[in-house]
């Protein structure tokens, strides 16, 4: 699916769902039947559409989710105060500053662009089901991927505002901006039905031209993961053992080879977004800078995101009289530093990943061409190839599931579950900690413990193997120890230990939106805990 032309028809037109412009508009008046899924090919490029919000740099471009999922957690911080990144990451979020935006980098822009996912998603189910152009059985496969990226999208709202609007039909616009909170535990029961529709009737792979789409197995991670946010183990168990021993992914037996940029595809990855360098996105058409020039002939047009975890050379190397040797080596390899440095390994992690384990080159990264850094990054989402990724304009892909994260996914569901074991539990990791140390001695020192000891091990591996990967903040709110770990932190330039709160394992709906929808304010006048 790396295209280079992606077609957005409905989704040029419903442009921004908070702009009031656009709330005196009916979609059914906008998009005529006659103009619109006359074939199945336009309602795939309907669908295409909806992948590429989730592109856009307010979700799983640049590192939109990596904010929320990541940042202000123990493993990744920011080499320096900057104030578009800090506001979640240093636990100085408002609803005010909520509606601030820098490259399509705020609170608003990510439930703008969620919401947007739905309304869109919500029409092209109207319009496809019984579309006499499309036949039953395709219909079906339709109406199951789309399904699944309107789960997908409320599966995020719900972790990050917690209540919020839900609707599933075709509303108009002016019903829409009028609905209130609805409670998590009633979107969530909605999202399993879509996921279950979505595992039911999706492909299991796709063939190449089409392998940024979604298969059955993203949406049973979901599936699995809300019932472990729910507690519910043995669901959670079954429906990872359903992935594990059906859906034909394997664990690599190399760490590194999973991250590699020209296996994008790998067995051991289950869904990645794909990007192609030089695509323009609907967001990067518009980019002007101040004098009005084009930001986007300057940036590219790519995946943003490796450009975050790239260093920058005006901070490295640690000894600065090197600098220009390093630049010279980086020349010589085809390569150069010149990201951001804003998503780097924190102190937290960087101190405490254990030396032994193999995966440590991959998660911090010290020293390069021999020359000492400043600060320590994370090299697996690092590209720093001048010919085929420049600077933001990057081909690689984001990824988003793989196995790893459902064996280890699997192992806590086994030891939280009643009756449940942890020598049985370990069992479901075995080949991610042999692939992590040189011996198996090292490899088994987690095995043999009992229920509480190993669940201590399943929150440092889920560290270790998934850093960087928007899950650490989520796993530590669901444990329900964020406000521990980070009052127990130690940042560079932030003071999130000071600054958290217990409100903050959730944001705040944007000021913008209880401006144009008054509503949301009745359930919970306090917006999470903001207006205490």
């Amino acid at each position: 699916m790396k295209t280079k032309h992606i077609y957005l028809y409905i989704f040029l037109m419903i442009s921004c769902l908070g702009c009031e412009s656009f709330l005196e508009e009916d979609p059914r008046d906008i998009i005529a039947p006659e103009n619109f899924f006359a074939s199945v090919a336009d309602a795939k490029q309907a669908i295409t559409g909806v992948y590429a919000i989730y592109k856009n740099n307010s979700i799983y471009g640049q590192v939109g989710l990596d904010h929320f999922y990541d940042n202000g957690a123990d493993i990744i911080e920011p080499n320096r105060v900057a104030d578009f990144v800090a506001p979640i990451g240093n636990y100085t979020m408002n609803e005010s500053v909520a509606d601030e935006s820098i490259q399509r980098m705020s609170v608003s822009d990510t439930w703008k662009d969620f919401y947007k996912i739905i309304l869109n998603c919500n029409i092209i189910i109207d319009r496809v089901t019984g579309n006499t152009a499309i036949s039953q059985s395709t219909q079906t496969e339709l109406i199951a991927e789309t399904r699944f990226l309107r789960g997908l999208a409320y599966w995020h709202i719900t972790n990050l505002w917690g209540d919020a609007p839900y609707y599933t039909n075709n509303l108009k616009i002016n019903e829409i901006r009028e609905l209130g909170r609805t409670p998590k535990a009633t979107i969530l029961t909605g999202v399993l039905d879509d996921l279950q529709f979505a595992q039911n009737n999706l492909k299991s792979s796709y063939p190449a031209a089409e392998r940024g789409r979604a298969s059955k197995w993203a949406a049973a991670i979901v599936i699995a993961k809300i019932y472990m946010q729910e507690k519910k183990w043995q669901q959670g168990l079954d429906k990872c053992l359903e992935i594990i021993n059906q859906s034909g992914h394997q664990i690599l037996p190399s760490y590194a080879a999973v991250f590699n940029p020209a296996n994008e595809y790998n067995a051991e990855i289950i869904w990645s977004l794909d990007f192609a360098k030089d695509i323009r996105s609907q967001y990067e058409e518009g980019l002007v800078d101040e004098a009005g020039g084009n930001l986007s002939a300057i940036w590219g047009n790519g995946n943003w995101r490796p450009s975050m975890f790239n260093p920058r050379l005006r901070d490295e190397p640690k000894n600065t009289s090197q600098r220009a040797a390093l630049s010279a080596a980086l020349t010589a390899n085809g390569e150069a530093f010149n990201g951001t440095g804003l998503q780097i390994a924190s102190k937290d992690f960087a101190e405490k990943f254990p030396l032994n384990d193999l995966r440590r080159p991959l998660n911090v990264l010290d020293n390069y061409l021999g020359f000492d850094l400043a600060f320590p990054y994370m090299p697996k989402f690092m590209n720093l190839k001048l010919d085929t990724s420049p600077r933001f304009n990057h081909s690689d892909n984001r990824l988003v599931f793989r196995l790893a994260d459902v064996k280890l996914m699997a192992a806590e569901c086994e030891n939280e579950r009643p009756g449940g074991n942890p020598t049985t539990a370990y069992g479901y990791i075995k080949e991610i900690r042999e692939r992590a140390y040189a011996t198996v001695a090292e490899a088994e020192a987690i095995k043999g413990l009992n229920q509480q000891q190993f669940r201590q091990a399943i929150y440092n591996e889920r560290k270790w193997e998934l850093a960087g990967e928007c899950m650490r903040r989520y796993d530590l709110i669901r444990w329900g120890i964020l406000l521990d770990v980070v009052q127990n932190l130690e940042y560079r330039f932030w003071k999130p230990n000071e600054n958290i709160r217990a409100w903050h394992v959730l944001l705040p709906i944007p000021l913008q939106e209880l401006q144009l929808n008054p509503k949301l304010l009745e359930s919970d006048p306090t917006n999470n805990g903001y207006r205490n």
